[in-house]
């Protein structure tokens, strides 16, 4: 009996698609040895934070939780075979029905200076190295305000450009969608590549914001110190003792001679003018002995 298809695409099982990409991947890796493609382990698209956060953000919006479902299964059956991740920019390759791959290219604007200033802030002693930036191991409000939707790190649509090389007249085709989905799972990998995506520095969210903190806390210690010297004892810093005239100034008009205070060298020097003036006075006293001797010794005569 002939097979008669009514203008509808030949069903291709899962099988056959997967033979396909296979097959064509290992012809671009003779041509293009470092190309990447997207490889899914088990029945679960993403594993980590990052993975999770940025496919998340994908169903939050209704104009994109209504197609980009249609990539799921491509990313599963390794159609996505290249996808290369630079500054505000992903290139890749996906495999559909035609014989050569389809290229397709999204293009994301960096993050607003407005909205990465206040994440900045709210991050600052919130995260304490970039491996627990990385991990996903910050507190759970930062978590919100990573994902709050339109205002967080991950992008919303207007902030997302896309073009596929398939006939596809839909806003986002099913290659499109795949690549979307290959994104988060590129992160699983390298959550690093999230900030290069949106042309971020890493290390802001924790250098930046222990400096900002340092700053501050250097700023209050200075501000302390200063009060320090003007409320200390300046007879403490100049070795005069003011006492006296302070109690003379709280005490009322009655004025009171403020004197040096003995320096440590006077001090020391103390005990030997005692030593001299005892001997001296021993002397004194033998010569006396002495004379009133000689002195009765004539009378006898």
């Amino acid at each position: 009996m002939p097979y008669y298809n009514y203008g509808y695409p030949r069903y291709v099982s899962v099988g056959e698609k997967r033979a396909k990409a296979r097959r064509k991947l290992e012809q671009l890796k003779k041509k293009h040895p470092d190309i990447r493609p997207v490889a899914i382990e088990g029945s679960t698209l993403v594993r980590t934070w990052w993975g999770k956060a940025w496919n998340g953000n994908l169903t939050k919006y209704a104009d994109y939780s209504n197609r980009v479902g249609r990539g799921r299964s491509y990313v599963r059956h390794g159609a996505v075979l290249d996808l290369q991740i630079e500054p505000g920019q992903v290139s890749a390759l996906v495999q559909g029905s035609r014989r050569s791959p389809y290229t397709v290219t999204v293009t994301i604007k960096p993050i607003s200076k407005a909205i990465w200033t206040e994440i900045r802030v709210a991050c600052e002693g919130q995260v304490a190295s970039l491996q627990e930036l990385l991990e996903g191991q910050f507190p759970k409000g930062l978590a919100e305000l990573f994902t709050a939707k339109g205002s967080g790190l991950f992008p919303s649509p207007k902030e997302i450009e896309f073009k596929c090389s398939c006939p596809d007249w839909a806003t986002m085709c099913k290659h499109v969608a795949a690549v979307l989905y290959g994104i988060g799972t590129r992160l699983d990998e390298d959550p690093s590549l999230f900030f290069v995506l949106r042309k971020m520095k890493m290390d802001d969210l924790v250098t930046q914001a222990v400096r900002d903190k340092s700053e501050r806390l250097l700023k209050q210690a200075r501000n302390k110190t200063s009060r320090v010297i003007e409320d200390a004892d300046l007879g403490d810093v100049f070795g005069i003792d003011l006492e006296p005239a302070v109690r003379a100034e709280n005490d009322g008009p009655e004025t009171t001679t403020v004197e040096p205070s003995t320096s440590a060298k006077a001090r020391r020097r103390a005990p030997a003018k005692k030593a001299n003036k005892k001997r001296t006075t021993r002397k004194a006293q033998t010569v006396a002995r002495k004379t009133k001797r000689g002195g009765r010794a004539k009378m006898k005569k």
